[in-house]
C-alpha cells in the first residue's frame, strides 16, 4: 500500500510514517514545515517529503491519503482530494485499522504526563522481553526512537484527547479500543476546542466505553474529574493509583498495592508527577503480565525522555535544562521537581507560552502561582494575544517579558551566575533557544 500522509511533520503523524514504513508499506507526506530533526528523521527511513500541500500531490496516487489534524478545509491538497473523490483517513483511524487490529492496546491519557508514563509502560514491557510496539509523542531514551513496530501482541500509544480531523471531531484515544487504559488525570486544556471540562470529560467517558469488560482501567484516585468520567458508568474493572485503597508510592520508594509492599523503588526522577507516573505504569504493566516487582526493578532503568527535564548543557557552573511543560500545572510540578533536585539553589524559568490554550490567555492567571519556585522568571510574550507583563505583575520585579528572542536570551545570561539552574519550558522549538543561551553563557 502507498500512503502519503498530509502534516506528516508532527510527532503523532511522524510516528504514524515510521510504523507504516516498518509494515512494509510506500510512504511518502507533505507538510509546511519541513525542516529537521522530524525531516532527517523521516528522510533516513526512506520517506519521501514534500514541503507544502500543492494540489499536483495528487499525481503521486497513493491507495489512501492519511490526513493530520493541522489540515482543515481551505488546504489545496486536501481540496483536490475532496473534489477527486479519492479515498482519506484520519491517523488515529490509519492506526487503528492496520495496527493495533490485533494487538493488546495499552492506551496512556491524561492532560499531563501521557507522554512519559507512555515510555516507562513501554519500557516496563521491554525489560520483561515482551517486546512492545509503541507510539508515543517523544523520544524515550531507553529506545531512541518514537514509534516501533514489532510482532508482539503488545502495543502502547500514547492515547491524546486532541480531536482526531476536520472531519472526525471526536478525540484521537477514541480510535484505539484499549484492553489497558490509563487515565492519568484530567483538567481543562485544549481551550481551542474543548470549551470547558465537561466537555472533556465526555470524551473521556466515550474511552471509557471502549474498554471491554476483561480489561483494565488504572485510574489516577486523587482527581475529581476522572471519578466523575467513571460514574457516568464504567464496565471494566478499576485499579486507582495515588490513593490508599489501590497503587501507592512512599516517600522511601517502597511501592504498595492495596496496602501490601510490593517492591522498592529506586532511581533519579524527580517530582510527584513522575510518582505518579511510575504507578501508573507499573499497574498497566501488571495487568499486561508483568509483576509488579519486575515493573519496580525495570523502572530504576529508565532514562525518561528526551524534553522532560533534560539537560542541554553547562556552562561556567550554570546547567540549562529543557522540558516540554507549558500547562501551569505541569509548569508548577517541573519546577517542584527541581527544586528538589537543587534546594537552595536558583532557579532561572524561562517559559514560551505557545500551545493553543496558552495563546488565547485562558491560563495566564494561574501562570504567577505555577512559578512561584523560580527565582526568576523570564517570559517570551511574542504573538500572544494578552498582555503577559500584567500577567505576571503578582511576580513583582522577579518576573520579565520579552518579544524579542535575542533580547530574552541576552536577560537570562545577564542574569545568570554560577550555580544557577536554568529551566526552559515550552512545547515547541522555541527558536533554538537552548544553544543560542548555552553559546550567550560562554561568551
Amino acid at each position: 500500500m502507498h500512503i502519503h500522509i498530509l502534516g506528516i511533520c508532527g510527532a503523532f503523524m511522524g510516528g504514524i510514517a515510521a510504523l507504516a514504513k516498518q509494515a512494509g508499506h510506500t510512504v511518502t507526506g507533505c507538510d509546511a514545515n519541513v525542516y529537521p530533526p522530524m525531516s532527517t528523521q523521516l528522510e533516513t527511513q526512506g520517506i519521501v517529503l514534500t514541503e507544502g500541500f500543492s494540489p499536483d500531490q495528487i499525481a503521486l496516487e497513493p491507495d489512501v491519503f492519511v490526513v493530520g489534524n493541522v489540515v482543515s478545509r481551505g488546504n489545496p491538497l486536501m481540496e483536490a482530494i475532496l473534489d477527486r473523490g479519492l479515498p482519506y483517513v484520519s491517523g488515529p483511524q490509519w492506526l487503528a485499522e492496520n495496527v493495533l487490529r490485533d494487538k493488546w492496546t495499552l492506551a496512556v491519557a491524561g492532560t499531563h504526563g501521557k507522554t512519559t508514563t507512555s515510555a516507562m509502560l513501554a519500557w516496563i514491557l521491554e525489560d520483561a522481553a515482551l517486546n512492545p510496539g509503541f507510539l508515543i509523542g517523544g523520544v524515550p531514551q531507553n529506545f531512541g526512537v518514537s514509534a516501533r513496530l514489532t510482532d508482539s501482541p503488545f502495543f502502547v500509544v500514547e492515547a491524546d484527547e486532541y480531536d482526531t480531523a476536520f472531519f472526525d471531531k471526536r478525540s484521537k484515544f477514541v480510535h484505539y479500543r484499549p484492553r489497558t487504559a490509563v487515565l492519568n488525570n484530567l483538567e481543562f486544556d485544549h481551550a481551542d476546542i474543548f470549551p470547558d471540562l465537561a466537555a472533556i470529560e465526555t470524551q473521556f467517558h466515550h474511552l471509557v466505553r471502549t474498554v471491554p469488560g476483561n480489561g483494565l482501567i488504572v485510574a489516577n484516585g486523587r482527581e475529581d474529574s476522572l471519578q466523575r468520567v467513571l460514574a457516568r458508568g464504567c464496565w471494566t474493572p478499576v485499579e486507582t493509583f495515588g490513593a490508599a485503597q489501590g497503587w501507592t508510592l512512599g516517600a522511601a520508594g517502597a511501592v504498595a498495592f492495596r496496602e501490601e509492599y510490593q517492591g522498592m523503588l529506586n532511581w533519579d526522577l524527580q517530582g510527584e508527577h513522575n510518582r505518579m507516573n511510575a504507578l501508573a505504569a507499573i499497574a498497566a504493566a501488571r495487568h499486561a503480565g508483568v509483576p509488579a516487582q519486575l515493573g519496580i526493578e525495570a523502572l530504576g532503568r529508565f532514562r525518561n525522555v528526551k524534553r522532560r527535564m533534560e539537560v542541554r548543557g553547562s556552562v561556567g557552573g550554570v546547567t540549562v535544562y529543557d522540558d516540554f511543560a507549558h500547562h501551569p500545572t505541569a509548569i508548577a510540578t517541573t519546577l517542584a521537581g527541581l527544586r528538589n533536585k537543587v534546594g537552595g539553589a536558583r532557579i532561572l524559568a524561562v517559559l514560551e507560552p505557545r500551545s493553543n490554550t496558552m495563546k488565547l490567555g485562558v491560563m495566564k492567571d494561574a501562570l504567577p502561582g505555577s512559578l512561584k519556585d523560580a527565582d526568576r522568571v523570564f517570559c517570551h510574550s511574542a504573538n500572544l494575544g494578552w498582555d503577559a507583563a500584567a500577567a505576571l505583575s503578582p511576580l513583582g520585579d522577579k518576573a520579565s517579558t520579552h518579544d524579542d528572542l535575542a533580547q530574552l536570551v541576552g536577560a537570562i545570561a545577564a542574569a545568570a551566575r554560577p550555580g544557577d539552574h536554568i529551566l526552559i519550558m515550552s512545547n515547541g522549538g522555541f527558536g533554538g533557544i537552548h544553544e543560542k543561551l548555552l553559546k550567550a553563557l560562554a561568551a
